[in-house]
């Protein structure tokens, strides 16, 4: 700012925009959530914001005079649309509990306090803030809050019973991804059904589709699992492209005759929408395809288990198998228990974990959602290394990653090539020093 003769300070000029934007104006650039895989930006529109921001509204929220609770970080979508441009709507506050929000692990053992203080009657968080917050005592008036919804991630239902144990409050599901601007179907106060993530929002079409060779939309009837596919004004843009100096948005094949895809399988009936996995999480066991919520689930109604995440792991005559890592409240539960478990308790033999890992903790996004790529590099680099060791190879440095969607096994040392060697048959790109180096 400029200051006035004797030491004050004039207001910074501000100029009108030279136009006002239109609907289909590139408004914001987010990353997607990037728990299957490399994170991508997605291009939003006036348009697509405006739109979600008036049906959030129309679910029911936080109206005229009523307050939200905004913890999410502002790079994600729930946290902008939910949290801030829907409360604008309707003439609502949003109240940021901590700079760091839901990620500050000091707000926890106060944040029924300040429930009490500030007399929400919404919050949104992801599943993980909702377990976190299921161990903390209520030890304040909580009864303001009424609608704590949920979405991001798949809900566990050991995390929906000790969330409704602990506060009496049922967790109202919502479904949607950054492609299609932020939600496509929430759970409207106090219709809450388990099983169901809610109703299809306004001005948006819900189907599942089975046919993804055609190019065309083929939906499904009622009931049938699939694809789900969404069109509609919140459909986004496009993902941000750079060639050099040069920036594009293209919707890279996503978008088909103005359907999205979602890449989430699940139904729709009686305009609700159920989700049945994602098709980059689930588990291809010699062509059977496993949903990992079937390991994680019950794995996660173990008492000592906290979190528990399940992928596949390379094996050369499946495919891939599943494996699951957990994290556990005691050192006593062993991983021999924590199978028999598995073992007693999931009803699909082909979907009972090879293996079960304990770990300190499970990784997790910015937002906290498990990422999967992660517990993939980690199973298989654990795998290979304990294969090279029955082939007496144990000087060999061996490092896991993802490449384009692929995963890609990076083996280092004296012995790498001989390593590689006694690798073959698994489907897996691997890569040695001396292959780096030609490259």
């Amino acid at each position: 700012m400029a200051r006035r003769p004797g030491g004050g300070r004039t207001a910074r000029s501000c100029r009108t925009p030279e136009r006002t934007a239109a609907p289909d104006d590139l408004a914001a650039f987010f990353h997607t959530g990037g728990t299957t895989g490399m994170p991508k930006v997605a291009a939003h529109t006036h348009r697509n914001q405006a739109v979600m921001a008036w049906s959030v509204a129309l679910a029911g929220g936080a109206g005229t005079g009523q307050s939200i609770v905004a913890g999410l970080p502002l790079f994600h979508v729930n946290a902008l649309l939910v949290t801030a441009l829907a409360p604008m709507v309707t003439g609502a506050r949003s109240i940021w509990p901590s700079p760091l929000g839901y990620r500050d692990p000091n707000l926890y053992a106060a944040f029924w306090r300040l429930v009490e203080h500030y007399r929400p009657r919404a919050m949104s968080a992801v599943p993980t803030v909702y377990a976190y917050l299921s161990a903390m005592p209520v030890d304040a008036d909580i009864s303001s809050l009424e609608l704590p919804v949920v979405g991001a991630a798949p809900l566990p239902d050991s995390v929906r019973r000790a969330f409704v144990e602990a506060t009496g409050l049922e967790l109202h599901e919502g479904y949607g991804l950054t492609e299609g601007t932020c939600a496509t179907s929430a759970t409207l106060p106090g219709d809450v059904r388990p099983g169901s993530v809610g109703q299809r929002l306004p001005y948006q079409e819900v189907v599942a589709d089975v046919d993804r060779t055609s190019g065309r939309v083929r939906a499904l009837s009622a009931g049938e699992v699939g694809e789900l596919l969404i069109s509609g004004p919140t459909v986004f843009a496009g993902y941000l492209r750079r060639d050099g100096d040069r920036r594009s948005v293209d919707d890279s094949g996503v978008v088909v005759d103005g359907w999205l895809r979602t890449g989430d399988l699940g139904f729709v009936r009686n305009e609700r929408i159920h989700l049945r996995g994602r098709q980059k999480d689930l588990i291809i066991r010699g062509g059977h395809n496993i949903d990992p919520a079937v390991i994680e689930d019950v794995l996660l109604d173990h008492p000592a288990v906290t979190a528990a995440g399940a992928v596949g792991r390379p094996d050369r005559t499946s495919g891939e198998i599943p494996v699951v890592f957990v994290t556990l409240t005691t050192s006593e539960v062993t991983v021999e228990e924590l199978s028999d478990w598995a073992a007693r308790h999931i009803g699909e033999p082909a979907a009972r974990p090879k293996s079960i890992t304990v770990l300190d903790a499970i990784p997790l996004t910015e937002i906290g959602k498990p990422f999967k790529p992660a517990l993939r590099e980690a199973a298989a680099a654990q795998h290979f290394r304990h294969e090279l060791a029955e082939h007496g190879i144990d000087d060999v440095r061996v490092r896991a990653d993802h490449e384009g969607g692929r995963l890609v096994v990076f083996l280092s040392g004296d012995a790498a090539v001989r390593a590689a060697a006694a690798l073959k048959g698994y489907d897996v790109a691997f890569r040695t020093d001396a292959e780096e180096a030609d490259q």
